[in-house]
This record gives structure tokens, sequence and C-alpha cells, in this order.
């Protein structure tokens, strides 16, 4: 009797302890976390408020050649104080933060947790409103340091349709999925999508397009972003009796829509939006779920055609996206030079459509 009491009693004990152990487990991460993000915090600040007060310096005495002998001599006097950590290209940093970001955006960039690396890789894209589209983008898709320089350097903003619309209306977006923690389907859609990891050959057809896709989907899912989750190859579906098929059907979490996709050799014709309209129509009365947004139509060519790209995405009501793709990543300069034209060429669309309004 007193063996089984004694086994319960070390049963209990031991069940005890383990739930004191995981509660103290529970505490010591939390702090460790808190106090993480707290260092990461105030080295933000740091950074920024010394390269705040050395750009107000070198302005105060409006000399160039000061500055530079200014931060040098700083560099080595401050590296003899607190160590290597304070080299000239640190503080260099420093000014630069202070010079791209004003103190309310540091404070936004604190506020969700991007780091001084995050910070020192957006400081180099010039274009003000494609930072703080790739700050939201991290927030939201919670991107590392690796990730977003790899963005960058692809040109995901200059690629991705809300960039061709007017600067006004781009501030408006940014703000709105800021205040709402809400996607816009022109941030996730893109002009352009990369598929030379595919590995096809330079001439095929979109059945070979098609299988590469889908045999390598994990990395074409990262290409189009981390929300798309992969649901059907080839969906059929049967309008008044006659069968068509979807080629690929995803679904993205962020949008909460479906995402229907075609996938086209050669130009955009206006008969594939007549066709992706069929499909989505379908999938709004028949395949959304309570709770998701009408689905969205994404149409990919293997040649642009700024035009009827443009016309499409310009059209807010329009649920139809067009793309083109490459097999191959195109010269950076050559990508720049077509979608900086695309760009201008879709803001001229703009003004004519507000001035016939």
């Amino acid at each position: 009797m007193h063996n089984m009491v004694d086994l319960i009693s070390q049963a209990d004990t031991s069940g005890s302890e383990s739930k004191l152990y995981s509660d103290i487990c529970q505490i010591i991460n939390q702090t460790r976390s808190n106090v993480a993000t707290y260092a990461n915090s105030e080295l933000i600040m740091m950074n920024w408020s010394v390269g705040k007060r050395i750009k107000d310096d070198v302005l105060f005495n409006e000399r160039a050649a000061y500055g530079k002998q200014i931060v040098k001599r700083l560099a080595q006097k401050l590296t003899a104080e607190y160590g290597k950590g304070w080299s000239d290209r640190t503080l260099q940093h420093c000014i630069r933060s202070a010079y791209t970001f004003d103190e309310k955006q540091i404070a936004y960039a604190v506020s969700i947790q991007l780091n001084w690396t995050h910070l020192r890789t957006l400081m180099f894209v010039p274009d003000e409103l494609a930072r703080s589209f790739y700050m939201e983008m991290c927030r939201i898709e919670h991107w590392d340091t690796r990730t977003l320089a790899a963005k960058i350097d692809g040109q995901l903003y200059e690629r991705t349709a809300i960039s061709r619309k007017p600067e006004e209306v781009i501030k408006q977006e940014l703000t709105e999925v800021k205040k709402t923690n809400k996607l816009l389907p022109d941030l996730v859609f893109r002009s352009s999508y990369f598929l030379d990891m595919l590995g096809l050959p330079d001439a095929f057809s979109e059945n070979e397009l098609e299988s590469a896709i889908l045999s390598q989907i994990q990395l074409f899912i990262k290409e189009l972003g981390n929300d798309f989750a992969f649901l059907d190859r080839q969906k059929r579906i049967s309008v008044d009796s006659i069968d068509y098929y979807i080629d690929l059907l995803f679904y993205h979490r962020g949008l909460k829509r479906l995402v229907a996709i075609d996938l086209k050799l050669g130009k955009f014709k206006p008969e594939y939006e007549g066709q992706m309209l069929l499909y989505l129509r379908y999938l709004d009365k028949n395949e959304r779920k309570e709770g998701e947004e009408s689905p969205i139509g994404l149409i990919l060519c293997s040649e642009g055609n700024t035009e009827h790209i443009e016309y499409l995405m310009l059209d807010d009501q329009s649920s139809i996206k067009v793309a083109q793709y490459y097999t191959q990543l195109p010269d950076k300069k050559l990508l720049a030079e077509k979608l900086q034209k695309a760009i201008i060429v879709a803001r001229e669309h703009y003004a004519e459509r507000n001035i016939l309004k």
C-alpha cells in the first residue's frame, strides 16, 4: 500500500516539476526575446542619433571637406574609447540613416522590429516610396535581411503593380496597408515574374512551362510571395456542359482570395481576358468560401504588351492581372529601362483617365 502511495506521490512530483520547468523556460525565453528586442531598438536609435548629431554639425559648418575630416577623427577617437565597432564606415552608415529617415520613420522601423541591417540595406534604395514598400513587406511577410536584399536586387518594387501608379496614389495605398495591416492586390502581383530557376530550354511550350513550374513549385511560390499556397493544376470547371481547365490555382492567405493563373506564350491578346473572366465568375460562384474576397486572375505572358498590361492593371475594378515571365534574368540595366518606360506609360494613363472624369 505504501509503495502505491509513494509511486503516486512521485508521479505527482514529477508532473509538478515538469510544469515548473516548462514555466521557467517560458519566462526565460520571453525575457531573452524582450531583451533582444529592446537591445535592437536601442541600437537603432543610438546609431540614428549619432548620425543626426554629426549631420547637424556638418550642415551647420556647410563644408563637405570638414565633414570627411571630422568623421575620420571621430572614428579614431571612438575606436580608442569603445573598440572596433566605431569605424568611419560605421559612422558613415549612421550619417546616411539620418539623411534617409526622419525621426518618425526611424521610430516606425523600431516599432515593427526591423534591425539595423534591415535599415542599412534600405538606406541604399534611393526612392522613398520604394523604401516604404519594402518596409511594409518586411513587416507583413517577416523578411530577414537576406530576403530583403534579394528582393531589392531583383527590383521587386519596380516589378510590382503599385509602382506604376502616381506618387500620391502609392502613398495613400501604403498608408492604408499600414493602418489596416491588409495586403492590397497591387502589392502582391508583379508585372514580371522571373522563372529562370525552372531550367527551361530556349524554345518551350506552355505544357513544358507548366510542368517545369509544378516540378519546382516551392521555388515558384517563393517568387510569387510567402502567402501563396498551391491548390490545383489543370483544374477542371464545367460551364454550360463545356469543360475548361484552369492552368494553376493558388490561394493567397494575406489577400484571402483564390488566384487563377493562366500561362500564355507570346503577347497578351484581348480574348485572354474573356476566358479569365469566365474562370473567375465560376470560382466566385462555386469555389469561394465564406469570409473570402472575390478571386483574382493572373495571366502570364512571355512577351509584354505595355498598353494591354497597363490598361488591365490600371482598371481599379478589374480583378485580372497580366504579367510577363522571363526564363532568364535580364540585364538589370535593361530591365530598369524597360520598367521605367512602363511606369511612365502607366502614369500617363492615370493622368488621362483623371482628366476625362
